[in-house]
């Protein structure tokens, strides 16, 4: 198979929770360990960075990655979802995966896949883990895909364990409390390995702090350790938060003594995060006249932060680009959005999009007005078409929909 064929395959013949939702998710961590040894452990051969939580953890893997690669080390970094290409998931240094590594990875596994049942996120795992081995990386930050204890990334013996946060997302897998949550996350901290927390609550804290003990692992709150912080060319108002995680486990990670990691590298790894990394979708602009700002946050905790920051923009009208998830609960999150907003619904074109018409019908129960649209990109020449120079754009509701529009 070539490339295009290899991933065509990947993406239709195997579950993947990305298109389908709960039939991907497994409930345990068999698979991955039978992966990991017919790829003879190659998670072994790497040194990484472990990042948890339901929001942060990808702008908190990429900061963590520039920072280090302005220290000169080789870099791994596995992330999730993509945007434009499967690629991204897996880069070095700001490189994506060769096409060709990818296709001779799974052309030279793909009867084993096959007879095991590997979903799509095990297989993409063990393609990282197999790639930064081959490629001798200094270290990789890896990203956990969903929750954390049952997450096909849960097989690595980490130098620092992250965990940014902890919202209500994916309760249909992960539980529906924040304590539900939080236990699933904590399934990261592993025995004596630190762990860093970015923000916490009363109702998570103790959550934390028990596994912790379990696990005779030191435990930092970055929200409490760190009171300042340095300018990054991320500038979503809740990067403050990923900010502080960051320099808390780079403090651990240089106590550690196998890196070294001046503050002139954090420094400039954090002003440089898009440029060493390629990061997207970020409170990323797109145009200046009419303002335009696309975000991939999607949950209540996120979008919470995004909306506060548009209110405190200086705009005409405002108008907004948004599509979601079949699986999301409409109910939690379109009362964030403001009344005062022209909106163009449309659904992002994947299978859990959901259908554009019930998101209309559902954000006219919250006073949400606006047309329908045929496709993002639909939507989108339609904003823009629309709105005046003094205006503003806002593009989001799901990752996905940010996808089609970059």
């Amino acid at each position: 198979m070539n490339y295009q064929e290899t991933i065509n395959w990947m993406f239709n013949q195997l579950p993947m929770y990305q298109l389908q939702g709960a039939a991907a998710y497994k409930k345990d961590l068999t698979n991955t360990h039978l992966l990991i040894a017919h790829l003879d452990n190659p998670q072994e051969k790497i040194r990484c960075i472990h990042v948890a939580g339901t929001n942060g953890k990808g702008s908190t893997s990429h900061m963590l990655a520039s920072i280090l690669q302005e220290a000169g080390y080789k870099v791994g970094l596995y992330t999730s979802p993509h945007l434009k290409d499967f690629r991204e998931r897996i880069k070095i240094n700001g490189t994506d995966i060769t096409e060709n590594f990818v296709t001779e990875f799974i052309n030279e596994h793909k009867s084993f896949f096959e007879s095991s049942d590997m979903s799509f996120f095990e297989m993409t795992v063990g393609l990282a883990f197999d790639y930064f081995a081959k490629e001798k990386v200094d270290i990789a930050v890896i990203e956990v895909g969903m929750g954390g204890r049952l997450d096909a990334t849960n097989i690595i013996k980490p130098l620092v364990s992250v965990i940014t946060n902890i919202g209500l997302d994916h309760t249909q897998f992960l539980g529906n409390t924040i304590e539900a949550i939080a236990s699933e996350k904590a399934g990261i901290i592993k025995p004596n390995i630190p762990v860093i927390i970015g923000e916490y609550t009363p109702g998570t804290k103790p959550v934390f702090l028990a596994k912790a003990k379990e696990c005779n692992s030191e435990i930092y709150f970055a929200a409490d350790l760190v009171s300042e912080t340095y300018p990054s060319d991320l500038i979503g108002d809740y990067q403050i938060h990923n900010k502080k995680t960051v320099l808390q486990t780079i403090k651990v990670l240089n106590s550690q003594n196998e890196f070294k990691i001046i503050p002139e590298n954090t420094k400039s790894g954090l002003l440089n995060v898009v440029k060493n990394t390629g990061l997207q979708g970020r409170w990323q602009q797109l145009n200046e006249f009419p303002k335009v700002i696309c975000d991939t946050a999607h949950n209540k905790n996120g979008l919470e932060i995004v909306l506060q920051q548009i209110q405190k923009e200086d705009f005409d009208t405002l108008h907004i680009v948004l599509g979601v998830v079949n699986d999301k609960d409409l109910d939690e999150i379109l009362p964030l959005f403001p009344k005062k907003a022209i909106y163009y619904f449309c659904k992002p074109n994947i299978p859990r999009g959901l259908d554009v018409v019930i998101l209309k019908q559902k954000a006219a129960t919250f006073e949400l007005k606006g047309q329908v649209y045929n496709s993002v990109s639909e939507a989108y020449q339609k904003a823009i078409q629309n709105a005046a120079k003094s205006d503003f754009i806002y593009i989001g509701g799901s990752t996905f929909v940010v996808a089609e529009i970059l």
